[in-house]
């Protein structure tokens, strides 16, 4: 059985633009074309949009997926190759999920994390966010995240909670002002990010080109960017930009 664009694009649940897309840059040529021009699409077709697709959310770029179609003839083992990579996915940010919710349950003052583990969670959570730093800006952006480490050396968990607390309040009127249609880097949004530039100075000297890169981690970073996404699954790209935005502006920082 055949299908139109228009089917194929309801029944995948993707535009008849993005089908189009893929005819043009040679990805996903419809099964033929009849002399009126309409596109018609079989089931080889089908599976091919599926593979594409499942790819798509894994993020594969589009010139990638053509390589790896064109490298795998075989359908059935090719999707046993994506599923693998799904769940590979999905084990990562189960364990993300469960960091970011033991982390969460810590700084609210859950007394079921222990003292002990609420530590040793901080401690790795540190270790990987310089980590992600240093792979990403090289070892001296990585070297001086060791400020932050010393600046709270001999904080107790009540301040770990109160900085927790006060972050809290900051990011829920960052997510009123993106609600109401403040754009990043707006007069509003950057009086804001004073808020957060200051707070971020407490633990961690940060320049202009520091503060800059920082706007990026916020959004790439799983864990930072999931307990931002925890007050308003759409502050985190707004909080990158303003960010970003006060380093340029207010900080001198020049991309």
């Amino acid at each position: 059985m055949e299908r139109t664009v228009s089917e194929v694009a309801k029944l995948a649940g993707v535009s008849v633009r993005t089908l189009r897309h893929y005819d043009a840059i040679g990805l996903l040529p419809p099964g033929h074309v009849a002399p009126n021009g309409y596109r018609y699409y079989g089931r080889a077709e089908l599976l091919r949009l599926q593979r594409i697709l499942l790819l798509r959310e894994l993020d594969v770029p589009l010139p990638s997926i053509g390589r790896i179609l064109a490298e795998q003839d075989d359908e059935m083992a090719a999707l046993r190759d994506h599923r693998e990579q799904l769940l590979r996915e999905r084990r990562r940010l189960d364990a993300v999920i469960g960091s970011v919710e033991r982390t969460l349950q810590g700084l609210s003052g859950d007394q079921s994390v222990g003292d002990e583990e609420f530590f040793a969670g901080l401690s790795v959570k540190r270790s990987e966010l310089q980590q992600d730093l240093t792979e990403r800006f090289g070892p001296g952006v990585g070297a001086s995240f060791e400020e932050a480490v010393r600046a709270t050396k001999g904080w107790v968990r009540e301040d770990y909670e109160r900085m927790a607390d006060e972050g809290r309040r900051l990011l829920l009127r960052m997510a009123a002002a993106r609600a109401r249609g403040v754009v990043p880097d707006s007069p509003e949004a950057l009086e804001l990010t004073e808020l957060h530039y200051q707070g971020v100075l407490e633990l961690w000297p940060a320049d202009a080109t520091g503060y800059y890169n920082l706007g990026g981690v916020l959004l790439d970073n799983a864990d930072q960017r999931a307990m931002i996404a925890s007050v308003d699954p759409e502050l985190p790209p707004w909080l990158s930009a303003a960010v970003q935005a006060y380093a340029v502006r207010k900080l001198g920082y020049r991309p």
